[in-house]
Formats: structure tokens, sequence, C-alpha cells
């Protein structure tokens, strides 16, 4: 006998796959195996059993005579006839006691084959294996969607992605955290999942459960010990399954082909289900005990009419009726399911009911193949879409990152990443991360946060452990911020900057930061929106005292002009963007400090002269020609600072002798040929800056700027200079490189504090030797050919130090400190080394390592009686002298040693 257990392959699939199977599926799988089994049955007793059992028929008298006499004839043929007995009886009567055929076995097999093959209906012998058949097609076509490649892989993937979200703690933690449970059923929890996984079994785990969601409250579901803090390895495994949702419901949101394919298949069988009742019904009558068998094998048995017996057919009968029993009920399972599929929109799928009990709000709808997965889910065990729909949250994304952001950026970590910037504070940058780490707020030393390019920023209240904060830079960030942690702002924070693409990364909060002192603006701004949304609610900025707008606005904004009262400096970088209408500033009179830069200004703005409080002016990367309004800034008796650089003007007029409070001028990249005398009646000016022009004289009147200390020509046509230069005591920095010069003078000398000095670009053939007298001029300050330096002279030491191999001096001497300092600090090397070379002299044993310790300490009390004299650069010449001799008596030393 065939077991049942061989066709298990037909109908069971993987464990897993069961959850994507509804409860009419299974039961349909039970009537199929049942189907099954009648099939199995029959077929084996139709193998195993005789078929068919028939006898010649009786017929009528005169037939029988008929036929006896040819039976007779035809023994009488074949065997001999006995003797004839003495008795009175008659042969014929007793011939008719008994109906003897003399057939032998085989011919009753060829009598019964030949009956069942022609006489017995086709449906009485074929029926167990059309219940095989029809059975093994149901299981067919129920499977189909498992087994076909198109929807199989889906299905793997998605059953594979279920059970993960299912298992993973991260499921367990999110929920926990909105299901809003008390103490008392917390502590409960955890002793009722423990009983409730000891009824738990089956490869599945925890992919099996036998209560739906609406009778077992999330409570009993949320372990306690698992809603826990996460260790890494959860919080990346978890990181990786959200991007395994998200790749996946954008590939099966795409089509509807699992749908089509259960639609189909549960058509296909409704059809065959009204196929099988409509001939089984009318045939099974058919299934007939006894049959008539009329054959013509006279020749071969010697009858023609027979009667047979089929010898199952009332249990095929019994059987037939079973089986159009099981049929109609699974037919009308299936049209249930048709009804299921057509009457509900099964391609899509809505959270609502989770977005309620889990209170996770942003939970997104779902379409197409991946709604009717979840619809299918729903039937088995509505928990799974539960706990799948943490993994489509974006609100439980972005808690996960920030644990594992946490997990990844401890304290100690970001304290090595601690600076200090521009403005002298401890800065903390974090660039291109996925949000804000919680840890940053637990070092209290901080005094500026930059983020930049972090999508999603949350400032929790927690910010206001950082007591000493007061600077915040956002660039390119997102930010959202908690009312406690705005107000702390609102008290604390004294720097803000705002670097943004789009607008809505203007965070709208920072309009009520009342102490707010310095408000940095760096991004893309329509008029409209800078009139009407970005600037409007300045006015509430009390405190703000520096205001920089980097942008593209193409006239001041009324709401800066509210702030105006207490608005001390003011830029605007407009990115080329033409600055019209500037009469609004007029109205700023407290304001000291005025850059408009890359603003398309072709004068100077009229507004600009009424602002008596200025003090200073920049106006780079204009397109400034002409610039006789200059006389107009006589009235600004603070001006001190004028930066006209980055333009196109030609020349200066001799207005400028009026501006006698300027102590800072730069004209450098402008198109200037002349430099008026009168420039230099300015006697204040520190720092002069006319470098990238087209000047080739300088006027002798330039030694009127006693205060002078900076003074640039880079990048011009002067062929000298004038010895008046050099009557500028307090030079420190002088810049003549890229000119047509041919001889610096000696007078260069008399520049006793300078400090740098860059002649390279010209045509000179030797350096004067006076260059040593620059005390202040060191190497690294000196910008010239390396084959013009050779031209110096040998003793000027302190230039040549960078060809020395005297690392320590380098290492010592390279700052700016004081000069007995440094010779204290030489001579206590001198005296260091010294005593190690007494040290090493009583390990002398030879003549020649006695004159090399004789040529070292001859060397040391000359350094010595020079470093008293004060002669400080030749000391440090013998001192390379002497490290040299060290060196190699130590190898001398060493060798003996060996």
């Amino acid at each position: 006998m065939i077991p049942v257990t061989e066709f298990r392959q037909f109908s069971e699939q993987q464990p897993a796959f069961r959850v994507l199977k509804p409860w009419w599926d299974v039961f349909t799988d039970y009537l199929s195996v049942a189907m099954l089994m009648i099939g199995v049955f029959g077929c084996t007793l139709q193998v195993m059993q005789d078929k068919i059992i028939c006898l010649p028929k009786r017929v009528q008298p005169s037939q029988n005579q008929s036929s006896v006499s040819n039976v007779s004839q035809a023994v009488a043929s074949t065997t001999p006839l006995p003797p004839p007995k003495p008795s009175p009886s008659n042969p014929v009567t007793v011939e008719m006691k008994g109906l003897k055929t003399d057939l032998d076995l085989q011919q009753y097999s060829f009598i019964n084959q030949m009956c069942y093959e022609r006489a017995l209906h086709w449906y009485a012998k074929y029926f167990p294996y059309l219940v095989l058949i029809h059975t093994l097609v149901f299981m067919l076509c129920s499977n189909f969607w498992f087994k076909f490649p198109g929807s199989s892989s889906k299905i793997e993937h998605f059953i594979s992605i279920l059970g993960k979200c299912f298992d993973s703690p991260w499921t367990t933690r999110a929920l926990s955290e909105v299901s809003g449970e008390d103490s008392e059923e917390k502590d409960n929890r955890k002793n009722n999942m423990s009983r409730s996984n000891t009824t738990q079994s089956g490869p599945e785990g925890s992919l099996v459960n036998s209560q739906s969601l609406k009778s077992i409250p999330e409570k009993f579901v949320v372990d306690k010990s698992t809603a826990g803090a996460l260790d890494k390895k959860e919080g990346e495994q978890a990181k990786a399954l959200f991007e395994k949702v998200k790749k996946f419901r954008l590939h099966v949101e795409e089509g509807d082909i699992l749908y089509a394919m259960y639609v189909r298949q549960t058509v296909l069988k409704v059809i065959k289900f009204l196929i099988i009742i409509a001939y089984n019904s009318a045939l099974v009558s058919k299934v007939q005990f006894t049959v008539d068998c009329n054959v013509d094998i006279q020749d071969m048995t010697g009858y023609k009419n027979f009667s047979c017996n089929h010898t199952m057919a009332h249990l095929f009968s019994k059987l037939s009726f079973c089986y159009l029993c099981f049929v109609s009920i699974y037919g009308l399972t299936c049209l249930y399911t048709l009804y299921w599929l057509f009457y509900r929109s099964l391609k899509e799928y809505s959270f609502e009911y989770v977005r309620q009990e889990t209170g996770i709000d942003d939970i997104p709808d779902v379409k197409n193949d991946f709604a009717f997965m979840l619809h299918m889910i729903d039937q088995y065990d509505p928990l799974y879409s539960k706990r799948f729909a943490v993994f489509l949250s974006e609100v439980s994304e972005n808690k996960l990152k920030q644990l594992n952001l946490n997990n990844e950026w401890t304290p100690d970590k970001l304290r090595q990443k601690l600076q200090t910037n521009a403005h002298n504070r401890l800065e903390l940058p974090l660039i291109m991360l996925s949000g804000l780490p919680d840890t940053v707020f637990e070092i209290t030393e901080l005094q500026s946060l930059k983020l930049e390019i972090i999508k999603n920023v949350m400032i929790p209240a927690t910010i206001a452990q950082l007591d000493n904060l007061q600077e915040l830079s956002l660039h390119q960030c997102s930010v959202k911020i908690h009312s406690a942690a705005l107000s702390f702002l609102k008290e604390n924070l004294k720097v803000l900057s705002v670097k943004f693409d789009d607008m809505r990364e203007l965070p709208p909060w920072m309009y009520g930061l009342r102490n707010l002192e310095e408000l940095y603006l760096v991004g893309s701004l329509s008029h409209d929106i800078s009139r009407n949304v970005t600037l409007e609610s300045l006015r509430d900025l009390k405190s703000l005292k520096i205001l920089s707008i980097k942008s593209n606005v193409s006239k001041i904004p009324q709401a800066v002009v509210d702030v105006s009262s207490h608005l001390q400096k003011m830029c605007i970088h407009n990115d080329g963007t033409k600055l019209v209408m500037l009469n609004n500033l007029k109205k700023m009179t407290n304001l000291t400090e005025l850059e408009l830069v890359h603003c398309d200004l072709e004068r100077i703005p009229h507004a600009v002269f009424s602002l008596l409080s200025l003090q200073e002016l920049d106006l780079k990367e204009n397109n400034l020609k002409s610039i006789e309004e200059i006389v107009s800034f006589q009235h600004l008796r603070k001006l001190t600072v004028l930066k006209l650089w980055h333009n196109s003007i030609t020349y200066i007029p001799e207005h400028i002798k009026k501006l006698t409070s300027l102590e800072r001028l730069s004209f450098s990249h402008n198109k200037i040929e002349v430099l008026p005398s009168h420039l230099f009646l300015c006697n204040k000016i520190r720092y002069l800056d006319l470098s990238y022009n087209d000047i080739r004289f300088i006027p002798p009147e330039i030694g009127v700027l006693q205060s002078l200390q900076y003074f640039s020509i880079t990048c011009n046509k002067v062929e000298s200079l004038p010895d008046e230069l050099y009557f500028c005591k307090k030079l420190k920095t002088l810049k003549i490189g890229k000119n047509s010069l041919s001889v610096l003078s000696p007078k260069i000398g008399n520049l006793l504090f300078l400090s740098y000095l860059d002649v390279k670009g010209n045509h000179f053939e030797i350096l004067p030797p006076e260059l040593g007298d620059c005390r202040a001029l060191k190497r690294a300050g000196l910008v010239v050919e390396d084959a013009l330096f050779e031209t110096l002279p040998s003793d000027i030491s302190i230039l040549k130090i960078y060809l020395s191999w005297n690392l320590m001096y380098l290492l010592l001497f390279s700052t700016d400190r004081d000069r007995w300092f440094h010779l204290f600090l030489f001579g206590f090397f001198v005296c260091l080394l010294a005593c190690l070379l007494v040290c090493f002299g009583f390990l002398v044993n030879s003549c020649g390592r006695k004159g090399i310790l004789g040529c070292m300490l001859l060397v040391f009390f000359k350094s010595m009686k020079i470093l008293c004299q004060g002669h400080f650069l030749a000391c440090l010449h013998l001192y390379r002298v002497f490290i040299f001799v060290f060196i190699v008596y130590i190898v001398c030393v060493s060798r003996n040693l060996c």
C-alpha cells in the first residue's frame, strides 16, 4: 500500500509560509488531504484486489440443451467416452443438477479482463484515479503562488523580514515606549511572558501564536528585560532591518502579481469544483455491483454472454458520495474566498488601528502586493502586522538611529573633537551625522556647538545641562526644538549661525531669542521671502548687535531697520545681486561697521555718509570706478577703516587728504596707476594695501606715515623705492614682491621692527647685508628665492638657521619670545652638553679621542665667552660647531666601548 506521507510534499510548504495561509486555505488543505486519502485508498484497492469476477451466463432450456450438446460434442472430441453403465437413470437429468463449465483458471482470467475492459463503465474503472488527479490539481492550485518564481521570491523575502521584525528587540522596545503602561503592569509583564513562552513549540519559535491581537493585550507581549537598552549589535541589526523594509516596500508596491495569482488560482479551483460536481453527479449511478458482459470470445471459451460482479462497486459508490461531499464543501469554501477577494479592497492596507493603539502616528498606509500580504497576515494573526508596522515608521527609525548614535559617540569620543573656534570658544563640530547624539549634552564645558549637514535634528530639553553654551551653528540642518530647550536658548544663546539651502531649514524659533547678540544667515532668499517671512520678526531680537546676511536680497529688509536702534554691525554679502534702495541705512544711526560685499554697487551709497557713528566701511567686490564722493567721508569723524578693494577704481582723488582719521586703507585689486601725494597726508594710517594695481612710482611723501606698520605694493610695476620709505621706523610688514625692482636699499636695516619681508619676483641680484640689522626678521618671515638668499653674508646666522641641522634650536627658539630668554635657554643646553662631555671624558683612553675632547672644551669655553658678551648670532654659529664635534666624539667613544 502507498503511504499517504509520500504526498506531503504536494501540500506542505516551509513552516514559515503558514502565516500567509488564512483559515480557509488551511481548511481546504485538510479537505485535500481527505480527498487524497480517498483516491489513494481506491487506487490501492484497484491494484491489490480483483477488479471483476465473471461467470458464463445462464440461458433458456433450448439454449441450454444446444449448449450442453455443444459442450458434450466438444468434450467428446477431446476425451474418450467411458463404457456405458447398466444404470436405468437419465444422464441429462443428472447434468442439470449443477452448472458445469469446464473452464480453467486462465480462461476465467481472460474473461474477467475482457469484461473489465469492454463491459465495465469508465467511471467505475477510473474513479479512484480521477479522485487522485483532481485532488493533486487542487493542491497544486492552492500552493502554486508559493512555487512560482515571480511570486515565491517576494513571499520568501517578506516572510524573512517579517520574522526578523517580530523577533527584533527593537520592536518590543518601540512598542513599550508608547504603550503607556503603569508600573504594576510593567512588573507583571515579565511573568506573563514567561508563562506564555512555556506553551510555545514548533520550529517557528516566536512566529507561532495561538491568539489574535484583539485577544492578547500588548502588555503581555512586551518583555521588560527586552525593553531595556539595546547593545551595539542589536542596534545595527535593527538599523539594517529598517533599510530592508524600505527597499522591500518600494519593490513590492510596484505591482500586484501576488494578488492576481491568488485570484486566478482561486477562480481555477471554483471552475474545477463545478466541473467535478457536474460530471460526478451524473455518473455516480454508473457504479453498479452486477454487470452484464457480452463479448464475442465463444471460439476461445465456448461462451458469449457472461454475468460479472464488480467487487468494489459498493465501496466505490460510497467513496464517490463521500468525495462529492468533500468537493462540495471545498467548492463552497472557494466561493467564500472569492467573495472575500472581491468584496474587500485588498490592494490597500491601512494601519489606522495600529496608529491608534500604539500612538505611532506616522505609520504609512501601503498598497498592491504589500497590502495584500498584510491582509493575509491579519487572517493568521493581526499581531504580526502591528509589530511589522514599527519598521515602517520614521519616528521609530529616528529613535533607533538616536540610540545607535549614542552608542557610537560616547562623551570621551566627543571630547576628543573639541577645538577652539575663531571667537575663542570651546567648540564641538559635528558633520554629516544621522542625528544629534544625546551624549553631547554631557559635555558641560562646551561653549559652541556646530552642526553641519545633519537632517532631522531634535534639540531636547537636556541642552539645559550645557550651562556654558553661548554659540550655535546650524549648517544645512533641519532643526526641531523642545519647548524647554527653547526657553534655555532664549536666556543663554549669544551667537547663532544658520546656513541653509532650503527655506524649511531656517528655524522659526530663532526670532524669539531675546538675548541673541550675533546672527549670521547664509542662504538663498528671494525678495518676497526675506520681506514677508524670514526677517519679519527680527524686531523681537532686542539684544542683536551684529547681523550678517549672505544671500541675494535686492534691498535692505524693513525688519533690519526695526533693529537699527541697537544694531552695531551689519554685513550684506549679496553674491552679485544688485542692491538698490539703500535709504534705509540712514536710520541706522548706531551702526559702527558696515560691509556691502559683492552688491554690484557702481558708486558709494550716499546713505552711508549719514552714519556718523561709522568706524569701518568695507565695499569689497563691487563695481566702483569713481570715488569722488569720498570727500563726504570727512563728516564721519570716527571712520578709521576704509576698504575699497576688489573694484575697478582707476585713480584716487585728492580729497582723500581730508580723511585724517583713517588708520587702515585698502585699495588692492583695482586699476590704480598713480598715487597722489595727498594720500600720505592721512598721517594716522597704520595699514596701507596697494597691491595688485598698475602703480609705477611711490611718492617720497610716504615717509610722512610714521605710524605705518603694514605696507604692500605686491604685483605692481614699481621700479624703485624711495629712501623715505625707510623712515617709517614702525614698519613690521613690507610686501614689495612681483614688481620691477632691481636694487634693495641698504637703509632697510633701519627697520628694526621688520618681521616680514616679501621681495620675491623682482630683479634683485644680491640682498644687502644690512638685513642682519633687522633683529625681528626671521627666516620664516623672509620671502625670497633660494639662490638670492645665498648671497647674504655667512655671519647672518639668524637668517641661515634653516640650513642648520640644529633641530633643538628650531624647537625651542622658533617663537617670538624675549631674546634674553633665548640666550638663557641656549646657555642651559650648552652647559648640559658640557657636563655630558666631562662624564664621557673618563672613558677616553687614546690620544685621538683626547684631542677631540680638547677641541670640544675649547669650543665650549669660547661660546660661553661670546655668550657673556651678548653676541647672540656668533654664539649660535659656534653652538652648531659644538654639536657637530660632540656627535663625532660620541661615535668614537661608542666604538671604544664596543
